[in-house]
Formats: C-alpha cells, sequence, structure tokens
C-alpha cells in the first residue's frame, strides 16, 4: 500500500461522514439477548418461478419486499413495526418508508387505493396530534418525533432520542402520500392537511442548537446528543428539508457547513465522495431525483451525486472480488455492505477464511458496515445491493441472481435475509451465519428503489412536490429538471 493509499484509508475511515454513521449505527441498534442474537431460522428456501426473466425477478422482489408493511401496520394508528423480532417497536422511519410504498403497491395492484389512503390517513392523524410536549414517555418535542415508540401506545420506547434524521424520513413519506393523494375526497383534502401541519411543525432552528449544522438529535434526559450532521452521509435529505420548512427553515449556510466537512478521496483508481456504507448513497436517492443536478460541491467535481453512488456501488463490488481480508464468500457478485444485522456482540473468535487458513476475526451486531475501509466483519447485506438498482443495473441483477441460487429466500415470505455472514461459525444449513429477522429500513428500499428504476414513480411525484424543488434550490443544486417549470 503507498503512502497516499495509506492515507486516504485512514482519513476516509475517520471521516465526518464515517463516524456519523456509526453514530447513527449505535442509535439504530436493538437491544438483544443471547437467545435472541441465535434464534433459529428455518431453512432457506430456493427462488421458485415460472419465468426467470429480470422483469419477473424484480417482481417477486419488490412484493415480497412490501409483504413486510401489509403484515406489520396497525391500521388504526398507520404505526409500523421496526422489525420482526419479538416485542418490536414501532420506528418513525418505519412509517415514512410504508407510507411511501403505499403509491407503489397501488400503481401494482398490490393493494386497494382506498386502503392504502386508510393507513397513510390513520399515520397523518396519529401524528399530528401527537403529544409534543418533550415528556420521557410521550411521542415528541419540537415537531420531531422519537425515534422509537411502543407499538401498543405509539408511546417513547426504548429511552430512544428525539431523532432529526428518522423525522426527515417520516415527513419525507408524508410529503409523497400527499403527493399522490392529490384527489378532492374529504379524506385526501385531510391528509394532505394534516401532512403540511406535521411538515411545518419540525423547529429546524431548535435543531441547530446556536450553529448552522443540524444536530443528529435531543432526549429529555440530557438535551442535545453530542453529535451533529457533518460529512458525507444520509443527511442531503435532511437539510433539503429544513431549507424549505414552511415556518422553522434554515439558512443556506446549514447547508453549507455540511458539505464544507466533505472529504474527496481516490478508490480503486476512483474519484468519489467516500461513504462506506451503501445505505448513505441510497436513503436520500429514494425520494430525491439527484440525476443531472449539481449544488456547488458537485460543481466543482464536474459529477452529480447520482454518478457518485453507482461508482460507489462499483467500488463495493471491486473491494469483494479482491476481497483483501480473505473472508468466506466474497465474490464480484457477492457483496452488500452497509448498517445491518450481524452475528456477533463484539467478541473475538477463531474461524477459517476463504483460504482455509484459521484466523481470529472479531463480529458484531448491528454495525454501519463499509467497504473498503470497513468495518467489515464478513457480514452482507443483500437489500443493499439490490438499493444501487438505479446505479448500476447489470451489476446488480447479476449480484441478485448469484444471491438468489447462493442462498435463496427466507422461508417467512419478505424476499432475501437482512443479512448473512459465511465465514461466522454457526453452524447454519450450507455454513455461516443469516440474520432470523427483517427490518423496515431494509425492505423499504428495496420496493422503492426498485420502482425507481422501472418507472420513477417516486422520482417524478417528488419533482412535482413544491418543498423538494425549493430545498433543493436553497441548497444551490441546478440544471437537469430544476430548470423545467412545474
Amino acid at each position: 500500500m503507498s503512502d497516499a493509499e495509506r492515507d486516504s484509508k485512514e482519513a476516509a475511515r475517520n471521516s465526518p461522514g464515517a463516524v456519523a454513521s456509526e453514530q447513527q449505527a449505535a442509535l439504530r441498534e436493538r437491544p438483544r439477548n443471547a437467545a435472541a442474537l441465535h434464534a433459529p431460522e428455518p431453512a432457506r428456501q430456493r427462488v421458485q418461478r415460472s419465468d426467470h426473466g429480470d422483469e419477473a425477478v424484480l417482481d417477486d422482489l419488490q412484493r415480497k419486499a412490501f409483504r413486510f408493511f401489509e403484515l406489520h401496520v396497525d391500521p388504526d394508528t398507520g404505526l409500523v413495526l421496526d422489525s420482526t423480532q419479538p416485542d418490536s417497536p414501532s420506528s418513525i422511519a418505519a412509517v415514512g418508508f410504508a407510507l411511501s410504498c403505499y403509491p407503489v403497491a397501488v400503481e401494482r395492484g398490490w393493494m386497494p387505493k382506498e386502503l392504502a389512503l386508510s393507513h397513510s390517513l390513520m399515520a397523518a392523524r396519529f401524528f399530528d396530534r401527537a403529544d409534543q410536549s418533550g415528556a420521557p414517555d410521550g411521542v415528541g418535542y419540537k415537531g420531531f418525533y422519537y425515534h422509537f415508540l411502543h407499538a401498543d401506545t405509539g408511546r417513547r420506547a426504548w429511552q430512544s432520542e428525539l431523532s432529526t434524521i428518522d423525522t426527515a424520513l417520516l415527513i419525507a413519506g408524508f410529503l409523497l402520500a400527499a403527493q399522490y393523494f392529490s384527489g378532492d375526497s374529504a379524506e385526501e383534502r385531510e391528509l394532505r392537511k394534516r401532512a403540511q401541519n406535521i411538515y411545518a411543525r419540525a423547529d429546524w432552528r431548535w435543531a441547530q442548537n446556536g450553529e448552522p449544522s443540524i444536530t443528529m438529535g435531543w432526549k429529555p434526559e440530557s438535551g442535545f446528543l453530542p453529535w451533529r450532521w457533518f460529512g458525507y452521509n444520509e443527511a442531503l435529505l435532511l437539510y433539503v428539508l429544513a431549507l424549505a420548512a414552511p415556518q422553522f427553515g434554515v439558512q443556506p449556510d446549514a447547508y453549507a457547513a455540511w458539505t464544507s466537512t466533505f472529504r474527496w478521496r481516490r478508490v480503486y483508481g476512483h474519484d468519489v465522495l467516500y461513504g462506506g456504507p451503501l445505505f448513505i448513497h441510497q436513503f436520500s436517492h429514494v425520494w430525491l431525483d439527484l440525476r443531472g443536478i449539481q449544488d456547488e460541491f458537485m460543481r466543482g467535481k464536474k459529477t452529480d451525486y447520482f454518478e457518485n453512488s453507482r461508482v460507489s456501488t462499483l467500488i463495493q463490488r471491486e473491494y469483494a472480488t479482491r476481497n483483501p481480508r480473505k473472508f468466506a464468500g466474497y465474490d464480484k457478485n457477492c457483496w452488500g455492505f452497509t448498517a445491518s444485522d450481524g452475528p456477533g456482540d463484539g467478541r473475538m473468535l477463531t474461524v477459517k477464511n476463504a483460504e482455509g487458513k484459521r484466523q481470529r476475526r472479531r463480529f458484531y451486531g448491528y454495525l454501519a458496515r463499509g467497504a473498503p475501509f470497513g468495518p467489515d466483519d464478513g457480514t452482507l447485506s443483500p437489500w443493499a445491493a439490490i438499493a444501487s438498482l438505479p446505479f448500476a443495473p447489470d451489476a446488480v441483477m447479476e449480484a441478485v441472481r448469484y444471491l438468489e441460487d447462493l442462498i435463496g429466500h427466507s422461508p417467512k415470505g419478505f424476499g432475501f435475509h437482512a443479512s448473512f455472514n459465511p465465514t461466522y461459525p454457526d453452524g447454519a444449513p450450507g455454513g455461516g451465519w443469516v440474520s432470523p429477522w427483517h427490518y423496515a429500513l431494509n425492505q423499504g428500499p428495496i420496493v422503492l428503489m426498485i420502482e425507481n428504476y422501472r418507472t420513477g414513480l417516486i422520482w417524478r411525484l417528488m419533482r412535482d412536490c413544491a418543498p423538494i424543488r425549493l430545498g433543493l434550490q436553497r441548497a444551490g443544486f441546478e440544471g437537469g429538471w430544476l430548470q423545467e417549470k412545474m
């Protein structure tokens, strides 16, 4: 490794964006006991289809991923469970993804429009009416909401933080629902009104806590979290929403404070705005069509965020191909490093590597895994590869077909397992470990990014959403579809 490569590696690993991703993963980590960590997963099922064309494969993946939301939504409140773990709470991000998936389900004939509207309206009523006192057992404060809520009462769970990013994902879902349900019925008008109320109530200026950048969150017991949205990460959507907020919007210096911490790297011969975990390069793109539009930073680099995500996806594939750490199973078609469930608890174990040699490895639970600079413990997430479909369709479809032959789908009917680790000595059929759970934050991007690739539905709806256009313009984006009149 050259000095330049070594410097790039160390700087990328310790960049603000990488640190923010690790902090967010820590906030998302679910309490688990030893029994739950190794809960048995039924034998993996081979994928059975009469049609093996790309469209049939995508139909199947989308439909199975959406089943998570069908089966885990409370029809009275619109709240959606975070995962299939026992006693899982709802997460506000899960609701945001569900709200965004309902239009896809209607258009594809999986759900009647009346039911999709009902789920969306129930969620809008719940959050619009929710307690905003900031009480430790409340629902939110200053227009933001606690990350996790008890599924039965709708009140704060796990002493979670008031989360700015998860509130942003929730708001994005409501704005999309308001765009899709554009009819003149009383229910659709009410949904749009309540969605606007929810967006307007968020006090982004308060969330700045005296500085231009936005904090990650707040707790009633201790105040603001010590971390801010710095470095390249999933916060692009957050800043766009904060810039266009109708009552408590931030100034453009907030966005400038964020981009000022970006670090441009050269990785495997590619110049890239580095972010190790793939979700960094995907979450904002679920709702924002960033093809061909540029802010000041990207104009200076003569590229755009969509192209950057394409390059970042190919870097992950190249890392798996090279497999420098010799993990079992890595291949040019077997990749997907992101925030995900994992097999361990941080302890070291002796395992066999890809060459059959015994090595000491440390394995983690829920962690923001990244490539090529780590952290990496041999855990792979098929959903992360799938959610890059719009960026690199050929590479992703090759990975999908390879992974279906390798591990099949979960017998629970939700498509691929959330994650798996061929290196971990779990004794599962075929070797390795597979996650026994499924997560809303995995299933949602599968549905939505496949749809963006196939029809552009989400992007099209959000391009016509006035706050999205305004937020992008206030962030300094120009060109492409932003030049077109609404």
